[in-house]
Parts: structure tokens; sequence; C-alpha cells
């Protein structure tokens, strides 16, 4: 996912059990392939984006971002329909099966960003400035990927049980806490499954 910059809801999501296999994770963020397609490795790196209005810059009033993804519908193969809003959110679902032959009980989920987004000028803004909050019509199981605010380093996320898919929306927020050069600012997150 690139991100760029110009009250937090309940934190709920998916818990899914899905049938024991091979040992594989699956991860998806935005735009992605359904669970299970052995033939696609990859989709598209989807965008977040935000565009402060010039008489609110540096206000401390935080700003939504929007996304240019069009995933609504979950990938696990229910096709429930989990991001109401894809322009303004991103669905993150990841998912690690397993037999049951002593491979590791859990994979883990992790964001990895960079310290700042930076211009063309090379200014530069805290990746801080940029936080999520999370959700997922119609679920009562808190907690599954929470919200939170990137960091600069290699975040953990989630805990994925053997045998479990885990999905929500992510919408993410710019904090808008300082004035900053005029430009187009940059980063590249990367969330991650692995399990040893």
């Amino acid at each position: 996912m690139m991100l760029i910059a110009v009250g937090t809801p309940s934190a709920f999501g998916w818990s899914i059990p899905i049938n024991q296999a091979s040992r594989r994770v699956y991860l998806h963020v935005g735009n992605g392939a359904p669970a299970g397609n052995s033939s696609a490795t990859s989709g598209p790196i989807n965008l977040v984006r935000v565009s402060v209005p010039a008489n609110q810059l540096g206000n401390g009033v935080a700003q939504a971002m929007t996304s240019n993804s069009t995933q609504s519908n979950s990938l696990q193969g229910d096709n429930y329909l989990t991001c109401p809003t894809p322009s303004s959110q991103l669905l993150i679902g990841a998912s690690y099966q397993r037999n049951n032959n002593g491979a590791p009980a859990s994979a883990t989920l992790r964001v990895s960003s960079p310290a700042v987004l930076t211009n063309a000028n090379g200014d530069t803004i805290p990746i801080s400035e940029i936080s999520w909050t999370v959700g997922a019509p119609g679920s009562g199981a808190p907690n599954v990927i929470p919200a939170g605010t990137f960091s600069g380093s290699s975040q953990f996320l989630a805990t994925i049980p053997a045998n479990t898919y885990i999905e929500n929306c992510h919408s993410f927020r710019y904090a808008n806490s300082a004035m900053r050069a005029a430009g187009t600012y940059t980063a590249r997150v990367t969330y991650t499954v692995t399990s040893p």
C-alpha cells in the first residue's frame, strides 16, 4: 500500500474458521485475489491519499484519507460485504492453514513503514501522522486486527490461529498537526504474514 498525504470506532472484524490444509499463509490488502487461488501471487498496490484544504493546513483537525481500492467483498469465499465504501477503506485479510502435524500453532500479521513521508524536495512528514480505525459491518468480534498508528518500524498487528481467516476494513486518517511545505508526500507501507 502507498500513502500520500498533501473518536475511534469500535475495532471489529471477522474471524472465520477454515479447513485444514497443507501449511500456507494468505494475505490481501485492498484489491486482491481470492484465498486459495494459487495462480494469483499479487494484486495492485493500492493508494490512500488526502488533499488538505489550504484553509485547514496544520490546524490539528484530522483529515480522512480516500482509497483507490474497489474491493468491498470478502475474498475468503463467502463474498460477504465487509467494506461497504472501499473509496474510503482498505479491506485487509489474512489466513493461516495447516494440518495437525506439529506445524506452528499460529502465524503473525505485521505492518512495516518508513519513518517519514517525503516529497520531491526532500521535505518530510512523520509517518506517525497517519493512523487507522477499523470496522466490519455486522461483526461482533472485537480486535481481530486492531486500530493503530504507523510507527516507522515493523509493528505487530495480530496473531492468526491455525486454520483461521481474519479480516476487517481500515480507514486511514492524517493528523494534520503542523504546517508542512507544499508538495505531494509519499511513503510505502508493507503488510506481511509469517509463520516460523
